[in-house]
């Protein structure tokens, strides 16, 4: 279908983006290390929640886990981009070692879900980003370097959420199918 992203697409790039099912409600801190003084780096954190027609799974019954599988998955809808508070959820562990704490907040999506989650699926990509200022190597200026790393979360139903719909949702909802 011409004009439609599939999930691939709005996931692809550059990155290997790592996918993980979750809840709402949910909160998580992801580690980094650069291995390198981030002193003067500036870092930014941003979510956006997609609407996914639909999800299957692969299993692996040697290891009894199963992974999502996008193949045949289109995204029909999203809302709007979140700014997350970098004063909040960014921490800088230390400078001169490179380390860096960042949080995924709870409520980074807050609409219906339905409790099957297969069909019509919130999946909510988290980026950080961080910049790298100018700096000299041997009397020659790097220019500013941008990076961004991508965790898709996707939203599983649980109490108190609102079973229903998510692309029927009146409030900040855009389809694009």
């Amino acid at each position: 279908m011409a004009g439609v992203l599939t999930v691939e697409a709005w996931l692809g790039g550059p990155d290997q983006v790592k996918v993980e099912s979750t809840f709402p409600s949910s909160s998580k801190t992801y580690a980094y290390n650069f291995a390198q003084n981030v002193s003067g780096w500036t870092f930014d954190l941003k979510a956006q929640t997609v609407i996914v027609d639909q999800i299957s799974y692969t299993i692996d019954r040697a290891t009894n886990s199963s992974a999502p599988n996008f193949a045949n998955s289109t995204i029909i809808g999203f809302y709007a981009e979140q700014q997350i508070s970098t004063s909040t959820y960014i921490s800088v562990a230390s400078a001169s070692q490179g380390l860096v704490n960042v949080t995924h907040p709870p409520g980074l999506y807050t609409g219906p879900i339905l409790p099957d989650a297969r069909a019509n699926t919130p999946i909510t990509i988290v980026s950080f980003t961080w910049t790298i200022p100018n700096y000299v190597i041997n009397g020659v200026t790097v220019p500013q370097q941008i990076n961004s790393h991508r965790i898709a979360k996707i939203m599983a139903w649980e109490p108190p959420v609102t079973p229903g719909n998510p692309a029927n949702t009146a409030t900040g909802y855009t389809a694009i199918v």
